[in-house]
């Protein structure tokens, strides 16, 4: 709550900084060409806050669960139901050795439907590794990861988690770097500035 009380208060005042300084311009494109390094530093100001926002979200509301599960049991998390459908293992030979992929293939019930697989790969030279299936959720800035964990005898173990707001923390990314290009970006009138200022020194 500390965390979102702070990010609430640094937006409100960067958008009623935009607001007034629009209503005064009239365009926010004169706004931000007027003054590049002032507007540029507020969006990324506003990327920082977004990125706390996905940190605090994902960190403190996030859902983690592991369940064994046999072919046709579910398991239920965080407004989702996950249903074992089957496993395919799939032997494969490739430079460095052999390897066997084991797939397992989930139906995804909730805010999300539709099949999603994820891969326990056991390779001779490299060892075990996991390939995770995920579903992005845009809308809610939510992602469902699903990892195959262990086969065990007749069951498998997965892994699930969801993290909710995790994808602001790549829109603030993004931010970041368009408002870093804006206040970096050169100003005509500020060269002038400058050409005038350094012959002034000069005579």
């Amino acid at each position: 709550m500390i965390g979102y009380t702070f990010s609430a208060f640094v937006l409100t005042t960067i958008v009623v900084e935009l607001v007034r300084g629009t209503r005064a311009t009239g365009s926010l494109v004169q706004l931000v060409a007027r003054n590049r390094r002032r507007y540029g530093g507020y969006l990324v100001h506003a990327s920082v806050v977004l990125f706390a926002i996905g940190v605090i979200g994902s960190s403190a509301y996030g859902t983690t669960k592991e369940q064994p599960l046999a072919v046709g049991q579910s398991m239920h998390v965080a407004g989702y139901t996950l249903t074992y459908e089957h496993l395919r293992r799939t032997p494969q030979v490739t430079q460095t050795g052999t390897s066997t992929e084991t797939r397992g293939y989930l139906y995804v019930q909730g805010r999300y439907n539709g099949t999603l697989s994820t891969s326990l790969v056991n390779s001779s030279a490299l060892g075990p590794s996991h390939n995770v299936g995920i579903h992005t959720n845009w809308l809610r800035g939510e992602d469902l990861y699903v990892i195959l964990d262990q086969v065990g005898k007749g069951r498998v173990y997965f892994k699930v988690l969801v993290k909710p707001l995790v994808n602001l923390i790549w829109l603030a990314g993004y931010i970041f770097l368009g408002g870093s290009l804006v206040a970096l970006w050169p100003d005509a009138r500020e060269q002038r500035r400058l050409v005038t200022r350094l012959s002034l020194a000069r005579a």
